[in-house]
């Protein structure tokens, strides 16, 4: 095949700007392959290099005396006792989605299981926050189908159970929906997988499904605005096997036990560039591959196609050479490929064969670590206009316009067709806050949750930072977890904008002050950045992943309201109703500030509800609809009506912040006082659930009526 001509266009349409090709230039001193072309593409690209965000990322606190492993590997490792660890991370597959939904999804989801059991961890929960345009928008409807059929699709054939999540809609994603995708493993501490070579003339082998043509330039792809041309980008969305990604966890998994595997790399985004390069970077080694020897499933392919497929189930490990032949057996057992595909060598080269032709010799130190770093210009957000006075509402007809709404409405028509039970040991199923699932064979829970509050972001950057990690850290203690670490996804649009780039700024500084103060480390993370559309952004989503554990099942609080229990809310409101849920949907409105977050409140909140937990019957955050939402869904879960004793639309629908609604006995409710007055908290009745209404004050609605809203809202919207 002929090598195409290096031009001023082939070099951008490689995401590459002159001062990056000049940089290339420099490092290898001529003109590169068109191979070493693509090679430098994906790697320097913004989704491996993060070259936009290393500056702020650095500023994240990512250790604690619970984590194992930090950011830099597949995926974060912590410490959950008795010679236990949980591994997790999420991760974005935005474009793939929006191009490709139904295997944009799945293959989002195929990748961060195997960023788990790359780890050596055998994945237990998984989660996925999901971001849409308004559902009017022509193109809603499919998307949100495409991506549901494509996570139940992959996530219920691989059996993982999926335990929680989130879905939103709004205008600013109708160019460019969000896909997150998260998964969590158990794993022995001592007995972590990590990515870095080590030895020279080891043998790099290639394990998994062979290499088609499939997703080439993905990762290029991923670090792109989208235009007209979108329908050219369908070839680089990949296409998975969860069949195949079953039997190559099982094999990976056991071949970790015979002691063999001396490094392991997952071949996710750029994929055989990436993780060879990767695995011989963090080794400080060179690598050898010889082309020839990769298994295809298509004739013909070239260097650079190999190089930059994103074909899925895929593996690059090192390998005892004593042990190379027990380690075949047991790929050819699962009926997977196995082959030796290069070697490690001690000089700091990226060396690629191909049939005896040299098709990229690079310094291989070059492509990772030192990929462009930018400190690109940033401005801060301007401060939101104060909120304007709003229309007269009865509270009854504003529950009406939050649950009506695909925003708040149940969510079953997505959880429903996720296995969510699979393996045995779900606990608590989407729906009800936080996700648990039992730690197999011993008395320790695992919690899981996803935040974002985009439109509190768009408002107030650092704010709205500071809110998702302070929501994750609610939702883990409502369910009596104690919170461990956190995994963040920043999804944002083009970072050489100033004004995007200063909401990604503030925003990781928002997460960062949150993390600190409640002893919650960002352990692993992705950042998507260039989600726009014909020049417009999305709304600023940085999704916090979270992990809690929970002692033993006595510590877990799971029930739900009963008839006579009293409505308790530990926090004070003030009636912020500025970017709140109330204003987007009863008048389509997105005025004033963020609200406040007090993380000092936050923890001794946080820390108050995990230390009472004997004397809670049911327990959930207040967050998006406030006070109003939180009750209404805590009534419906539980088949019962609800009494509020306030009629105040601000005390009702507020989302202030560090606020939870308890349900306990009149007993409970009297030794709860008495503990938050010796604690100095504020705790007061706000209600009672009984009865088969949903009451504020004197105005009331049947439960039967607002639930079958509630029920069927989402569904309208979306079917």
């Amino acid at each position: 095949m002929q090598e195409p001509q290096i031009t001023d266009e082939l070099i951008a349409a490689h995401g590459l700007t002159p001062d990056e090709y000049q940089r290339i230039l420099e490092i290898i001193g001529r003109e590169p392959t068109f191979t070493e072309l693509g090679i430098f593409s994906a790697m320097w690209n913004e989704h491996c290099s993060y070259k936009s965000s290393k500056k702020w990322l650095r500023t994240l606190p990512t250790e604690g005396p619970q984590v194992i492993c930090g950011p830099g590997e597949n995926a974060g490792v912590v410490d959950i006792g008795d010679g236990q660890a949980v591994v997790f991370k999420m991760e974005s597959h935005n474009h793939p989605s929006y191009i490709e939904p139904y295997q944009g999804a799945a293959t989002g989801v195929g990748g961060i299981l195997r960023d788990v059991f790359t780890m050596g961890a055998r994945p237990i929960a998984a989660m996925n926050a999901l971001s849409f345009g308004e559902p009017s928008h022509p193109k809603t409807r499919r998307l949100v189908n495409g991506v549901v059929e494509g996570i139940g699709g992959y996530g219920n054939c691989f059996g993982v159970p999926t335990v929680g999540g989130e879905v939103r809609f709004h205008a600013a994603y109708n160019g460019n929906c969000l896909v997150n995708a998260f998964a969590a493993g158990l794993a022995d501490a001592d007995r972590i997988f990590y990515s870095a070579a080590s030895g020279v003339g080891m043998p790099v082998v290639y394990l998994g499904a062979r290499t088609g043509r499939d997703g080439v330039g993905g990762a290029t792809m991923a670090s792109a605005e989208f235009d007209d041309s979108i329908e050219e980008k369908r070839p680089t969305v990949q296409v998975g096997d969860p069949f195949t990604e079953k039997r190559l966890m099982e094999a990976c998994l056991e071949l970790m036990k015979t002691g063999a595997v001396i490094s392991i790399q997952d071949m996710g985004a750029a994929g055989l560039t990436c993780s060879a390069v990767e695995m011989g970077d963090k080794g400080g080694l060179g690598i050898r591959l010889n082309l020839e020897a990769v298994p295809v499933r298509e004739e013909n392919m070239s260097a650079y196609e190999m190089m930059l497929s994103e074909s899925q189930e895929r593996m690059l490990m090192v390998l005892d050479p004593g042990k190379e032949e027990e380690a075949r057996a047991v790929f050819e057992k699962w009926d997977l490929d196995f082959a030796v595909v290069g070697e490690t060598i001690a000089e700091d080269r990226f060396l690629v064969m191909h049939n005896n032709r040299v098709e990229a010799d690079l310094p291989l130190s070059k492509l990772s670590s030192e990929a462009p770093e930018y400190d690109r210009p940033w401005v801060e957000s301007p401060a939101p206009a104060p909120l304007g006075e709003l229309p007269a509402i009865g509270p009854v007809e504003a529950l009406k316009a939050l649950i009506s709404s695909p925003n708040y409405a149940s969510r079953h028509w997505v959880w429903e067709q996720y296995d969510s039970q699979v393996m045995g040991d779900t606990v608590r199923t989407p729906g009800l806050g936080a996700g648990i699932v039992r730690v197999h064979g011993t008395d320790k829970l695992l919690a899981f949750t996803s935040d974002v509050t985009p439109r509190y972001v768009k408002a107030n950057p650092r704010e709205g930072g500071r809110q998702a990690v302070a929501e994750a850290f609610r939702n883990l203690c409502a369910v009596g977890a104690r919170p461990l670490a956190a995994t963040d996804n920043l999804n944002f649009g083009n970072p050489e904008k100033p004004e995007i780039m200063g909401q990604l700024v503030g925003a990781i500084e928002g997460i960062g002050e949150a993390c600190r103060a409640l002893d919650m480390p960002i352990v692993s993370g992705n950042v998507s950045l260039y989600n726009e559309t014909d020049g417009e952004a999305i709304l600023p989503t940085p999704t916090i992943g979270a992990v809690g554990l929970i002692a033993n099942a006595g510590q877990m609080i799971g029930g739900l309201a009963r008839e006579g229990h009293l409505a308790l809310m530990l926090g004070e409101s003030a009636g912020h109703l500025g970017q709140s849920a109330l204003l987007a949907e009863a008048w389509g409105r997105e005025e004033g500030d963020a609200p406040p977050v007090d993380l000092e409140a936050e923890r001794r909140h946080g820390e108050f509800i995990r230390a009472n937990h004997e004397l809670i019957r049911a327990c959930t955050d207040i967050s998006d609809g406030g006070l109003a939402l939180a009750a209404f869904e805590m009534a419906e879960a539980a088949g019962i009506g609800v009494t509020l004793d306030s009629e105040d639309i601000p005390a009702l629908f507020g989302e202030d912040q560090a606020r939870y609604l308890i349900a306990c006995n009149f007993d409970q409710a009297e030794a709860l006082m008495v503990a938050a007055g010796r604690a100095g908290l504020t705790l007061a009745t706000v209600g009672r659930f009984g009865g088969e209404s949903v009451a504020f004050g004197t105005a009331s609605a049947p439960l039967a009526e607002l639930a079958e809203i509630y029920r069927t809202s989402f569904a309208a919207a979306v079917t």
